[in-house]
């Protein structure tokens, strides 16, 4: 039998970024862990809880809010200890976090390349416009998708094509770039152009296939997409 030859991918139309770890950074979350008392630890159990109770939404459905699993997982992983405003301390840190410092560049050479530059995350398109305004970056940002009520969550592939269809461009056509490495399977699972940032992971999972283009940060990973090569 002849082997499968590698997939070509083509140069993408919109190339849309994650948003959580990916172009707006999780970790100065935690002095607001600590000035509610959690013990930081509980910031990294918190984060993978939320990511699983993410990723069974994906796989069951469910009307469920972004907001709503992140203060779940919250009193799950602090046995229903957390008091109420230190809950709501660590959710309006979400909505205030500060961009990658590459974001900026990364974003603009997609706009360079006469493509379009979107936001794609599991948080709803309201707190990740939010975010979008708070950092400046709203003039290099066509809009923002998310998931939550009515919506399919990743790394569900259906997520990926409701995102190309919105976008009213076929998969192929669409580039995701993240930082996760399961981002990438579900997107590449959907059909779409991948790019994985390494500079959350550091190596890119061997569990899954490989992306697209690579890059130590979001302004290499952009510009090694297919067709956005630069010398």
């Amino acid at each position: 039998m002849s082997p499968v030859p590698p997939r070509r991918a083509a140069r993408p139309a919109v190339v849309a970024f994650d948003v959580l770890d990916t172009l707006f950074p999780l970790a100065p979350l935690e002095w607001r862990f600590r000035e509610a008392g959690i013990p930081r630890v509980l910031m990294a159990r918190w984060a993978d809880h939320l990511a699983r109770d993410v990723f069974a939404l994906a796989l069951v459905g469910g009307g469920r809010s972004f907001e709503d699993v992140v203060r779940t997982a919250l009193r799950d992983v602090t046995g229903h200890q957390i008091a109420p405003a230190a809950e709501d301390t660590i959710v309006d840190g979400l909505s205030e976090l500060a961009p990658r410092r590459e974001a900026a560049a990364a974003l603009t050479a997609v706009r360079e390349a006469d493509l379009r530059a979107v936001l794609f995350g599991n948080a709803g398109p309201a707190a990740t416009l939010e975010l979008v305004e708070r950092a400046g970056l709203e003039g290099l940002v066509e809009g923002v998708m998310g998931g939550g009520p009515g919506r399919a969550w990743k790394p569900s592939p259906e997520a990926y094509r409701a995102a190309a269809r919105s976008l009213g461009v076929v998969p192929e056509r669409l580039a995701l770039v993240t930082a996760h490495g399961w981002d990438v399977a579900g997107a590449a699972c959907a059909g779409l152009v991948t790019g994985w940032s390494a500079h959350l992971e550091g190596r890119f999972p061997a569990v899954f296939g490989a992306p697209d283009a690579t890059g130590a940060d979001l302004v290499e990973t952009v510009r090694a997409l297919p067709g956005l090569a630069v010398p």
